[in-house]
């Protein structure tokens, strides 16, 4: 099972107090200038300030009123950027955890790698800041892995619980798509060639805390878009406030420039215009909590909208080696003794198949796994020959590839006659060809065994799929999302794997070029595509996906062309992924709903009470009948500072994702935070007002 970040809580102390210290370092114009709704407050904020200092120095009445306005302007500012600064914390905390897992490690760089020198074995020991790109280090049981980069020589168990948080340890070995290794990392068993594919400071680890912390993120064209939306209204509401001094002048009423500005304030979107940034970085945030790295937030936003997933098979649906599955023996011989003589024949066999033929023996049949004696002779296998096994006195056990097994035991009997009369289906058994055929139907491998030529039966081996992923593909298959297996399989394996797996449709015989042509393809058509992928030729297309999400346990170049990468190599976390970007979605598209419905019950709130005087016909829209112009303003301001304080959590958190229709989803959003929205500031507005007569503030 995977486990998840451990996430801060919403009101995590460390959290608070780092947020209160950056929400005032925030307040530098140059930062702020990124933000133009909460920049034009801290501008209006700054020349109410000084109208109040003017006031004081010339002991003006409305000094109080102006100051009161002043300090409400302030603490707006302050709460917008206390909103991004705890989002940020909540990065920052992550941040400080992956600094932990990086010590000052040492490590065993090959001085001759190459043994040109005949110095092959000979090591020094170098910090692992010393080490560069291209340097080949020796890892042991119990080292840390110095660095990222690409195992070339040896296998070895790795425990990579201080980036996935997985205690569960997996292998590592040279070639396939198994061979990336992370900096940080620590082997536990056996011993393995590292070749260094990243320099300091730029390792998956340090990309990681860059990326948490918040550093490298930019805003993503859907925000991009909302910011020039929000910019347009605070434009539109100060055309507004600037006509209405004129206005106010000629019908009679006096209107000051701390009102006018109040006044803006309240009008122009701040609530969403101080909790955007939030909302973006709390969705990443809170992909982080799921172990996935997003590298672009405009990736987390792409998964709300992806239509079509296609999934690499080896190493992503599947476990990645070939595993033993069944024992099925033939000419009258006994599981158990089928399961004894394979197992013989695969103690010595390291290769990701002999082992799993030594754990399935072990598990189901509950085989001790004997000590080869002295004597034994081992036959290690060979691409030539295609087999392996091991000989014993009186046995000689051997298991490979079907022809080779037949091939050898034909020749094993004296047999002399060409190939292709010795493997003539004439002379295998009927059981035994019974078997074969029924586990190549399945798409699976079958490998023959035989004692002294005499054969005893086939092994199953079949790609292993991941657990319960039938059921998660079922659960994109309800969010709308079509699967698409790729694989470079043969079409009648690919078929018996898809429908195992549950998939909606799959590519047989798939090239890296064809990945590519189908995503491309697919995005003529107007689709957003996701690609999950562990391989070297997995890369070209998690870079042409709209959502690229790399495994962890895939290659380098697998990692660094996706947007994102999963740390626990799952490849159905799409489901969350996807969820985590409609909610993010669902959170900006909700808030700023609520957002400009809050500037609308404001305006009915304060324009009537600022004219009421000289336009008693006002009186019909002055629903909330305010105590006075100074109390209806103070009240107003208040409630700006105060709901964005109130919408944090919801922001950080996000709104609740259900696989609902648009329409419905949209007549959702409009009854709750619509209409909330116009709800809500009459309510708070009308309390604040009464505290504020109770109190004779105003």
């Amino acid at each position: 099972m995977s486990s998840k970040v451990a996430a801060p809580g919403l009101f995590d102390r460390a959290i608070i107090k780092r947020a209160s210290v950056d929400a005032f370092r925030k307040l530098d114009p140059r930062q702020l200038a990124r933000n133009p709704v909460i920049f034009v407050t801290e501008v209006v904020s700054a020349v109410v300030t000084l109208i109040f200092l003017r006031d004081v120095v010339a002991q003006n009445g409305a000094a109080l009123f102006t100051g009161q306005i002043a300090a409400w302007l302030w603490f707006t500012v302050v709460f917008a950027n206390f909103a991004e600064a705890v989002a940020e914390g909540r990065g920052k905390a992550q941040a400080d955890a992956l600094r932990k897992t990086r010590t000052d490690t040492h490590a065993k760089r090959l001085i001759d790698p190459d043994g040109k020198s005949g110095m092959r074995d000979v090591i020094e020991g170098v910090s692992a800041l010393d080490l560069r790109i291209g340097d080949i280090v020796l890892v042991e049981p119990g080292d840390l892995i110095p660095g990222d980069g690409e195992v070339i020589e040896g296998v070895a168990s790795v425990n990579e619980s201080a980036i996935t948080g997985e205690s569960a340890p997996v292998i590592r070995e040279a070639g396939g798509d198994r061979s990336a290794v992370t900096g940080g990392t620590t082997v536990l068993s056996d011993w393995i060639r590292v070749k260094i594919t990243a320099a300091p400071g730029s390792t998956f680890i340090d990309r990681m805390i860059a990326l948490v912390e918040g550093a490298q993120r930019q805003k993503t064209p859907n925000e991009l878009a909302l910011s020039i939306l929000l910019s347009g209204l605070t434009i539109i509401f100060l055309i507004v406030c600037v006509t209405l001094w004129p206005l106010a002048g000629y019908s009679g009423t006096a209107l000051s420039l701390s009102v006018l500005i109040a006044l803006l304030v309240c009008l122009i979107p701040t609530t969403i215009g101080g909790l955007l940034s939030a909302i973006g970085i709390a969705g990443m945030d809170r992909l982080i909590r799921f172990n996935v790295i997003a590298t672009s937030g405009r990736a987390v936003e792409a998964a709300g909208d992806v239509d079509t997933l296609l999934l690499d098979k080896t190493g992503t649906i599947t476990f990645g080696n070939r595993m033993a599955d069944e024992f099925i023996p033939v000419g009258g011989v006994s599981e158990y003794a089928l399961a004894e003589a394979v197992m013989l024949a695969s103690l010595a066999d390291e290769t990701p198949e002999g082992r799993s033929i030594v754990a399935l023996a072990k598990s189901r049949y509950a085989l001790p796994a004997p000590a080869l004696a002295a004597d034994a002779r081992i036959e290690p296998f060979s691409a030539h020959t295609r087999i392996s096994g091991v000989d014993l006195p009186g046995r000689s056990l051997r298991k490979g590839a079907v022809d080779a097994i037949l091939k050898q035991s034909a020749g094993h009997a004296g047999m002399a006659e060409a190939a292709s009369a010795v493997l003539d289906r004439v002379a295998v058994p009927e059981d035994f060809t019974r078997a074969v055929d029924r586990i190549s139907r399945a798409g699976g491998t079958p490998l023959a065994v035989s004692e002294n030529g005499r054969l005893l039966g086939a092994v199953h081996l079949k790609d292993i799929i991941k657990p319960d992923i039938k059921a998660r593909f079922a659960a994109l298959r309800a969010m709308g999302i079509k699967t698409v297996m790729v694989t470079g399989d043969n079409p009648i394996t690919a078929a018996a794997i898809a429908g195992e797996a549950g998939v909606d449709d799959f590519i047989a015989q798939a090239t890296p070029e064809d990945k590519l042509a189908y995503i491309r393809k697919e995005q003529q058509g107007g689709r957003l595509i996701a690609m999950c992928g562990d391989g070297t030729n997995d890369a070209p297309a998690l870079a042409q996906a709209d959502v690229g999400v790399a495994m962890q346990t895939g290659t380098q170049a697998a990692r660094e062309a996706g947007n994102m990468v999963d740390l626990d190599s799952d490849p159905t976390k799409l489901i969350e992924i996807v969820q985590i970007g409609k909610q993010l979605l669902m959170t900006r598209g909700s808030l700023t709903t609520f957002s400009i419905a809050n500037d609308v019950a404001k305006y009915f709130a304060i324009i009537p009470a600022l004219f009421i005087v000289t336009y008693p016909q006002l009186d019909a829209i002055n629903i909330m009948k305010l105590a006075s112009p100074q109390s209806a303003i103070l009240s107003a301001v208040i409630f700006n500072a105060l709901i964005i304080i109130a919408l944090i959590p919801l922001a950080l958190k996000g709104v609740a994702y259900r696989p609902i229709g648009a329409a419905k989803l949209l007549r959702r959003n409009l009854l709750i935070y619509g209409l909330g929205g116009v709800i809500v500031p009459f309510v708070g507005i009308k309390a604040i007002d009464v505290a504020v007569s109770f109190l004779h503030l105003a």
